[in-house]
């Protein structure tokens, strides 16, 4: 195999997710979170687990860059790992009952940007929502209409109420 053969099956027995943050909080019910602190979060929290890495990006809509093994974990599951790292980090912060969101979509449309700090036809965006009401965000977004027709393989959702 060449070395490009090798970075090519390397690279597909990777999955890679872009992370967003929406901090939908307006009364200091939990800190405010610079770019670089909320890839910290993931930068550290997820390095008891061999196989995902996370680092913080430049881009003006994505913040964090999360490398997985496809063979261990589906993006759900990653999703999953995230939304658990930054809901206990966050717990300890504040006293006030907040709901947050993963939101996650694979992109089926061609690529717009060959940056490689965008996202890319086959990887995973997710928006990281930080809400009083996940319900009342979800509703705004008209989510259930917006996925209905996306395959259920290509979209996750994960709530974490009251944290």
């Amino acid at each position: 195999m060449t070395n490009d053969q090798q970075d090519q099956a390397s690279k597909s027995n990777q999955g890679r997710m872009l992370l967003s943050h929406n901090f939908n909080l307006t009364n200091n019910e939990l800190p405010a979170l610079s770019r670089a602190e909320f890839a910290q979060i993931f930068i550290d929290g997820l390095t008891e687990h061999a196989n995902i890495s996370a680092k913080l990006i430049d881009n003006p809509h994505w913040t964090v860059e999360i490398i997985f093994a496809n063979a261990e974990f589906t993006a759900a599951d990653v999703g999953q790992i995230c939304s658990q790292v930054l809901s206990t980090k966050r717990q300890t912060e504040s006293q006030t009952v907040t709901d947050t969101l993963f939101l996650g979509g694979k992109k089926t449309t061609p690529t717009i940007s060959n940056s490689p700090t965008s996202l890319q036809t086959g990887e995973w965006g997710v928006d990281v929502v930080e809400t009083l009401s996940a319900q009342s965000f979800l509703a705004g977004l008209q989510w259930d209409v917006v996925t209905a027709s996306k395959p259920s393989d290509g979209i996750f959702k994960i709530e974490v109420l009251g944290t």
